[in-house]
């Protein structure tokens, strides 16, 4: 599936893709632990989306609890990577390009899962 895209389009959506992850996995961890965490993997996701954050703050609302501010802005890079990437490339099937970087790690773990059956 991913070698009809130009390289530079897998390379931009690997991306988004892993910002748009590490801004979910940040939501996820703030439902259990505060931030102001020692937990080493909290404070990696904290410090590499915090600049994020705030280059999205101006389009914010200010009614959202903090908690959710990360997941509003994975939504950003989801609608980018699912509409405007494919739409932009001139596809005309919505979901044309959508999610390469997931398409690739569900087929690496279905290997993995097929070599620990057999």
């Amino acid at each position: 599936m991913t070698e009809a895209f130009p390289v530079w389009v897998l390379v931009l959506d690997y991306v988004m893709g892993v910002i748009m992850w590490t801004l979910i996995g940040r939501f996820g961890m703030s439902l259990f632990l505060r931030e102001e965490t020692t937990f080493f993997f909290a404070r990696f996701f904290i410090r590499v989306t915090n600049p994020l954050l705030h280059l999205f703050n101006p389009i914010t609302p200010k009614f959202l609890i903090r908690p959710l501010v990360p997941l509003y802005v994975a939504w950003f890079f989801f609608m980018i990577r699912f509409y405007l990437m494919p739409w932009l490339l001139g596809y005309t099937v919505m979901g044309m390009l959508s999610f390469p970087l997931e398409s690739e790690f569900a087929s690496g773990l279905n290997w993995f899962l097929g070599k620990l059956v057999n």
